[in-house]
């Protein structure tokens, strides 16, 4: 699947013990920091944002995503945003499309052919599917300082194994780090 035009990224934020969501869905600890005097200052988000040209995710990001929306705007932009639910959401944004059906042909017949970087940015469901289905190219998981001990796990119970090779590891001046992956496909 994987060409050099095009790649599906899965891209988490995670605590240190694995948890991408809490129970009641607050995002307070994505505030998590520590100074770290080694780390690195990020990169410009605005320009780095530019290199993604369409967002996947699952009905239940969408709808935490909307949410959050209320208070902090849309995380996302005005990129394409396509949603993978069965249940009927309202559309909120002409960004937006909703798909029900097939994941091979979610990718290789409407992602493929229209984007050369596409992050699928949740839910755990989607994520493991993804993975299971040999969909995405790479992992970029950002590690919070921080235990949260209770939530929605990234990689809970995916069922395989799945060899990685690590492209990159960058830490930040706030303590967290950034683990970059590639899928091998073999």
């Amino acid at each position: 699947m994987t060409t050099d035009s095009f790649k599906v990224t899965i891209h988490m934020v995670s605590s240190l013990d694995g948890v991408i969501a809490k129970k009641d869905n607050s995002v307070s600890w994505f505030e998590a920091s520590s100074n770290y005097k080694k780390g690195v200052s990020g990169q410009d988000p605005e320009e780095f944002l530019k290199t993604i040209d369409c967002y996947v995710m699952g009905s239940r990001t969408y709808e935490h995503a909307l949410e959050l929306s209320k208070s902090y705007g849309w995380a996302y932009g005005d990129k394409p945003t396509i949603v993978v639910t069965s249940r009927n959401l309202p559309i909120e944004r002409q960004n937006i499309e909703f798909y029900s059906g097939d994941l091979n042909k979610l990718v290789n017949e409407r992602l493929k052919p229209n984007y050369k970087n596409v992050w699928l940015v949740g839910g755990a469901m989607l994520v493991k599917d993804f993975i299971r289905l040999k969909l995405t190219d790479e992992i970029r998981v950002s590690v919070l300082p921080i235990i949260l001990g209770d939530g929605t796990l990234f990689f809970d119970h995916i069922g395989q194994e799945q060899a990685l090779h690590l492209k990159d590891v960058t830490a930040y001046k706030n303590g967290m780090i950034e683990l970059w992956y590639e899928i091998k496909k073999e």
